[in-house]
């Protein structure tokens, strides 16, 4: 029998496919919650959510037992390390080498293109994942204690936690996510977040910076600038346009948040519709790539921002830090942020069409499940078989990408052999 190959993307989204496969028929089990379990499409709903790590839910987190709590963890640790980067680890250890195919297809799914450091990628993928839910669940264990709950609840709040928060999946134990709880909890939460959606690579270089004092690449010199500026800018804009009703902190945390973790500290229901307005921006971008956010990624955000104003100065070539992006680079930016907008466009659209929400709630919760980040206005609770169905798929399309649904198909790059003489367009 011919042996069946698989592109990465198609490996992909298998492989994102089974495990939304397993969850559903996990939650749809009686034990998982402290009453008879969920139905099929709350069971979809949940475990799409977990594996595309999102945080968008239909049901109340509190409502799942211990077994529960354990099967979203899982999910939304597999989710967010993937399933490649697992099947890679478990075979370097085993054989102490990787084939040629097996890297291609990790190197391809990680949007990586190093091959010589793939050993090195994949040790330390897992050491800074585990090393940092390790260290988050202590603060927050700590964190949770101060709040009054007996030391064994708050180990087990704070490794949840923990790795919700690295994993940018935002699902909290609490009904009101992390509303009223102490600073020590906030900015360990704000921490992880940051470490997890701010890709390995980046967290790699930063590391052979300290150690071979080597110059920092472009992309981790662009990773860097636009997250600076979209979470302080964002939490700049939040503040001023609550007119002193939330603290700094607070502000700083929902900018945060809002690149694709989806914890909340306050009600969003109350905040000026300026701020949902930026926050759906936010959301759009989402984090860095490589990382377990979702979203447009701050490195296609940087790239068109900048060409756009390169361009309008007349400028043909676009340089920065000495470094010029390739045309290549700039189309595919712009391509991967015009698939976001025509899918946020039609997912508003359904919707709309089947729903009587307002227009400014239904653009957030689309670009909250595109964007995989979880914040919501309580659409999603409420939203009916139909809507559900909607977010499920747009989930799915804003965790495994839209490119890779397009690649599924696709055998190899084509090669266009003919030039046709070129034209204006005016």
């Amino acid at each position: 029998m011919k042996k069946i190959k698989l592109n990465p993307w198609q490996y992909l989204i298998i492989s994102f496919l089974f495990l939304i496969s397993l969850g559903t028929l996990m939650f749809s089990l009686p034990f998982v919650t402290h009453d008879q379990g969920l139905s099929f499409i709350d069971s979809l709903f949940t475990a799409t959510s977990a594996v595309c790590v999102t945080g968008l839910s239909t049901v109340k987190t509190s409502g799942f037992n211990i077994y529960g709590e354990l099967v979203l963890l899982i999910l939304m640790q597999l989710g967010a390390i993937g399933i490649m980067t697992l099947s890679s680890s478990f075979i370097l250890a085993l054989r102490g080498e990787i084939n040629l195919t097996h890297k291609i297809l990790f190197l391809k799914t990680q949007e990586n293109n190093s091959f010589d450091e793939i050993y090195h990628i994949l040790k330390f993928i897992l050491i800074i994942t585990f090393v940092s839910e390790i260290f988050g669940a202590i603060l927050l264990s700590f964190g949770f204690s101060l709040e009054g709950y007996p030391f064994w609840q708050s180990i087990h709040y704070g490794v949840f936690h923990s790795v919700s928060a690295f994993c940018n999946a935002g699902f909290s134990i609490f009904d009101n996510s992390l509303e009223d709880t102490n600073l020590i909890i906030k900015y360990t939460v704000m921490f992880m977040i940051i470490i997890g959606g701010i890709g390995y690579y980046v967290i790699f270089d930063l590391y052979r910076r300290l150690r071979t004092k080597r110059y920092f690449s472009l992309h981790t010199k662009i990773v860097l600038l636009s997250t600076f500026f979209l979470i302080f800018g964002g939490a700049i804009f939040i503040f001023f346009f609550e007119d002193g009703n939330i603290s700094i902190t607070d502000s700083l945390f929902q900018s945060i948040t809002a690149r694709t973790a989806g914890f909340n500290t306050i009600d969003l229901h109350n905040l000026h519709y300026f701020n949902l307005l930026i926050i759906t921006l936010l959301m759009f971008v989402g984090a860095s790539p490589g990382s377990t956010g979702g979203g447009i990624k701050t490195t296609t955000f940087f790239i068109v921002i900048y060409s756009i104003f390169k361009i309008l100065k007349g400028e043909k070539e676009i340089n920065i830090f000495n470094r010029q992006i390739s045309n290549e680079t700039v189309l595919k930016s712009f391509a991967i942020l015009a698939a976001y907008f025509m899918i946020i466009f039609l997912g508003a659209l359904l919707l709309l069409y089947h729903t009587s929400y307002d227009f400014l709630s239904t653009l957030f919760e689309v670009t909250s499940a595109v964007g995989t980040v979880g914040l919501s206005l309580g659409i999603t609770a409420v939203i009916g078989t139909y809507g559900k169905l909607i977010l499920i798929l747009l989930m799915f399309i804003g965790r495994v990408g839209p490119v890779s649904l397009v690649m599924i198909t696709s055998k190899k790059q084509k090669k266009i052999k003919i030039k046709y003489p070129k034209e204006l367009v005016f």
